[in-house]
């Protein structure tokens, strides 16, 4: 839905080789929605780098208001055969309660948002150029766990940014933990030549790195865990998408939730299955009815 970024996050290389935020038109995105939900598709994913600033960049002929996301979420939910709608990557310094309003009003709109953290720490957030601190990120995602309870949450985390202490990496870890993340993506920082980052003093030795990423991965794969299990003896609708990688069927919940089962299930069916175990970064279940179509 957008290209390039209007941020300067100083970790990344996306304003520089991609340019300023450039939106498509909110009628084209719609047209090609409704072409694909003609040809049989169920579930689209609207993207942009950050894709709640999405429409900011555009003009409205004889109207003095611009497209907004939300505006978008909305006009999508509309277009008819369309049973799924996920988005990514939104920005939290510019998520609005008009976004999040139309999250929760939706019925197309997926109980899932990835909502990057990249740190805990506020002096390594203003190093990074990350327009936000952690506690105003928790109270976004408060709010947004208070209007869709049943949510998944995942998010992104840098470990190692240059000039990270010890007490930088232990703001991480307990800004994760309060959290309560389903599932991180967590990278080690490496610097892209380039960006403003790769010329900053203090950079943080390898080896001192890879103990933080232990540490946080650890943190990470216990509360995935615990949240993975208080999905078990529950039905979840499963969009089936192919077969398993270790045989069987697998597909992904409305929470983003890949779900690992053995029965009938061809990809782009419905499936109710009933949770038996969860595991960190999946679930295994039984099917408890007939799939259904499209």
């Amino acid at each position: 839905v957008s290209v390039g970024c209007d941020n300067a996050c100083t970790f990344c290389i996306v304003p520089l080789v991609r340019g300023p935020q450039r939106s498509r038109p909110l009628g084209e995105i719609l047209a090609e929605v409704q072409g694909l939900a003609r040809s049989g598709v169920l579930e689209v994913t609207l993207l942009g780098q950050n894709v709640n600033t999405y429409g900011r960049d555009l003009t409205v002929p004889d109207s003095p208001r611009k497209p907004q996301f939300a505006s978008l979420l909305r006009a999508v939910d509309g277009v008819d055969g369309i049973r799924r709608i996920r988005f990514t990557s939104p920005h939290p310094h510019d998520f609005t309660p008009d976004v999040i309003e139309a999250m929760a009003e939706c019925e197309s709109v997926c109980e899932h948002i990835h909502f990057p953290l990249q740190s805990g720490s506020d002096r390594i957030l203003r190093l990074m150029r990350r327009s936000y601190r952690s506690a105003r990120y928790l109270e976004w995602l408060r709010r947004i766990r208070e209007a869709i309870p049943e949510i998944g949450v995942t998010t992104d985390v840098i470990v190692g940014f240059p000039g990270e202490t010890e007490e930088d990496f232990r703001a991480t870890l307990r800004v994760v933990e309060e959290a309560g993340f389903d599932a991180a993506y967590t990278f080690q920082y490496s610097p892209r030549p380039g960006t403003v980052a790769a010329g900053f003093d203090e950079q943080v030795p390898k080896e001192v790195v890879q103990d933080r990423f232990d540490r946080l991965l650890e943190l990470q794969e216990g509360i995935s865990l615990e949240k993975s299990r208080a999905w078990e003896g529950q039905v979840v609708e499963v969009l089936v998408e192919g077969e398993g990688k270790k045989g069987g069927v697998q597909g992904r919940t409305r929470t983003n939730r890949v779900v690992n089962f053995q029965g009938p299930g061809s990809p782009g069916e419905f499936v109710p299955v009933r949770v038996v175990r969860g595991h960190p970064h999946h679930l295994t279940g039984q099917p408890v009815g007939a799939a259904v179509g499209a």
